[in-house]
């Protein structure tokens, strides 16, 4: 068995407010979280194969978890079930705008407590890109045991893609965030980025943070998501700006996962080595990226707020 995509990080609940009573108190929802679960399902709805590389409780969200990923087609086998920790449980509240902020049970959450003896490591042989996140960075044993992996996937030869996902609650500094994701750039090829991100590392523009990635981080390809904004894309030779078309948010939660994972399930349809794209392949991965993760924000949750294949294309044609 191959896998396009193999993915190591956390797996989650996401406890959205639903709405508030009197006193203050939020009325939740739970829905399936953690941004590389997200990342991978929206790769599987857009045909290509994965395969998670995690821990869970065995604990009833373990298990909802563990079943909500192989419904969207990944493969779970690489996901430890552990009895000493509990599911890792996120609550995600909203303001009159739709943006988040996130409140976490995780000291320790069962995503914190993977192992390095605990990687199935057949599942990165089998895959072609390996990706992780920085929510794997914040605490051991998982630090080593992802640091380990990404060293183990470069020596393979796998395509590295890395999504910074700033969560400031989980870091016991903005110091250690800092230090921890400035790693994680420097060893991937691919990084999607946010503006909010670019700006907390470096004080700087979108554009100018892409140039950084390219020039001194080693990256063949930057891609920065910019909210409504759209995206920009950059390679050392070409460059594309997408703007978002035009929605009705109601949960921005997942959304820039969505993005990462269509836009890597687009530049795997391509087949082509990241210095030969063109803006025309930039465009081709860009306006599909941005399509997908903008109308998942017109639906609430992560995963099952993925559009299928057909709607993101029939929406680009209306564009």
């Amino acid at each position: 068995m191959m896998y396009d995509v193999v993915a190591l990080g956390e797996l989650l609940i996401d406890f959205a407010s639903k709405s508030v009573d009197d006193a203050g108190y939020p009325t939740m929802a739970a829905n399936p979280g953690g941004a590389p679960g997200n990342f991978l399902a929206a790769l599987n709805a857009y045909g290509k194969k994965t395969a998670f590389l995690g821990k869970v409780g065995d604990d009833a969200f373990g298990r909802l978890l563990l079943g909500t990923l192989g419904r969207s087609g990944i493969e779970t086998r690489g996901i430890v079930v552990d009895p000493k920790v509990f599911t890792t449980l996120a609550f995600v509240t909203f303001d009159d705008k739709g943006d988040r902020s996130f409140s976490f049970a995780r000291k320790p959450g069962a995503d914190t407590q993977l192992t390095w003896d605990e990687v199935d490591k057949t599942l990165i042989d089998q895959a072609k890109v390996f990706h992780f996140g920085t929510l794997s960075l914040t605490d051991e044993p998982v630090r080593t045991t992802t640091q380990k992996a990404v060293a183990y996937a470069k020596a393979q030869g796998k395509l590295i893609t890395c999504d910074p996902n700033l969560r400031k609650p989980l870091w016991p500094s903005e110091e250690a965030a800092r230090e921890q994701i400035l790693w994680s750039l420097s060893q991937a090829d691919v990084v999607k980025i946010s503006d909010e991100e670019v700006d907390f590392l470096w004080g700087c523009t979108p554009e100018e943070g892409a140039d950084k990635l390219l020039s001194e981080y080693g990256v063949a390809l930057a891609m920065v998501t910019l909210g409504p904004d759209g995206c920009l894309l950059k390679t050392a030779h070409a460059r594309f700006h997408a703007p978002g078309p035009k929605v009705h948010p109601i949960d921005t939660t997942g959304a820039g996962d969505i993005f990462g994972g269509s836009a890597v399930s687009r530049l795997l349809e391509l087949d082509k080595p990241i210095d030969q794209l063109t803006q025309a392949d930039l465009s081709y991965i860009g306006c599909f990226a941005t399509t997908a993760a903008s109308l998942s924000t017109e639906y609430a949750g992560g995963i099952p707020s993925i559009r299928d294949k057909a709607q993101v294309l029939e929406r680009m044609q209306s564009l």
